[in-house]
């Protein structure tokens, strides 16, 4: 593995690649395929103006307002979570707002990203479908049963006209 630094003193990794195994990144990762033919995922990093890199004290407070704008936009979607509205959607919302500008929230968007596929490719496999319809079915046979005897037993009675 390479390391050089760029103007700022951070450290700059490039890419090794090996025969065998296909391009290895800084942090050990593969992209699975011996030609390097894989989906290439996008670059870590600031997306940042390049005009607003040159500048340390620019930078930091362009980061410090995109943090700012991001923890907002978070605490929105936690606070729609038990009350009406889009909770996680917000939540995301405000994770890719932090992802413009955090290498940590960029990781955490790409691991959700992977979780949400496999999670689809799982929910649409015909087993796996077949076997929700029928604890669906089961589940609603249940409650239809229990609303039943309910009724049977005590017939229908508004809760405001109950004399007991």
């Amino acid at each position: 593995m390479n390391a050089e630094s760029d103007e700022r003193g951070e450290a700059v990794a490039e890419t090794v690649a090996t025969p065998a195994t296909g391009d290895v990144t800084a942090d050990g990762a593969t992209d699975g395929s011996a030609d390097g033919t894989a989906a290439k995922e996008p670059e870590l990093g600031s997306k940042a103006p390049h005009f607003i890199k040159r500048s340390r004290t620019l930078h930091l407070s362009w980061q410090v307002a995109v943090f700012i704008v991001g923890l907002a936009v978070v605490a929105a979607g936690v606070v729609m979570l038990p009350l009406p509205g889009p909770g996680w959607l917000v939540i995301f919302g405000g994770m890719a707002i932090w992802a413009t500008e955090f290498v940590w929230a960029q990781l955490v968007l790409r691991w959700t990203k992977r979780k949400v596929t496999e999670a689809a490719q799982r929910a649409l496999d015909p087993k796996v479908r077949r076997r929700n319809i029928i604890l669906t079915t089961i589940g609603l046979v249940i409650i239809a049963v229990l609303v039943g005897i309910y009724v049977w037993k005590f017939g229908i009675v508004m809760p405001w006209k109950i004399d007991e």
